[in-house]
């Protein structure tokens, strides 16, 4: 009967964080959960951030980036280009550069 009671009170808490709201442009998401969450490797991260497609502030010098929710949306859309369109780094770029001035509207 306790046992029961204190699953109840784990569950009612778990569900509590659903009334948590994160702003999208917070940055709180690390690169190991954003590569959990998308399925993404580390190496991908890692070349997206250099070719400054997508490269998050650091926190502190020598501290992990922090993603964002708007961040991380952006990146299962690159992911999908590159893994399943087989879109190159300069390829992403290009289209990245075009929705901003309009010229094309992908979702």
């Amino acid at each position: 009967m306790v046992r029961k009671a204190k699953q109840a009170e784990n569950s009612e808490s778990v569900e509590d964080f659903d009334e948590f709201f994160i702003h999208p442009d917070e940055p709180v998401f690390t690169t190991g959960v954003v590569c959990r969450l998308l399925t993404i490797p580390i190496w991908v991260l890692k070349q997206l951030d250099s070719a400054g497609i997508v490269s998050p502030d650091r926190i502190n010098t020598g501290q992990s980036r922090l993603y964002s929710k708007r961040e991380l949306a952006k990146l299962s859309k690159i992911w999908y280009l590159m893994n399943q369109r087989k879109v190159k780094v300069d390829g992403i770029k290009v289209i990245l550069e075009m929705e901003t001035i309009g010229y094309i509207e992908y979702r």
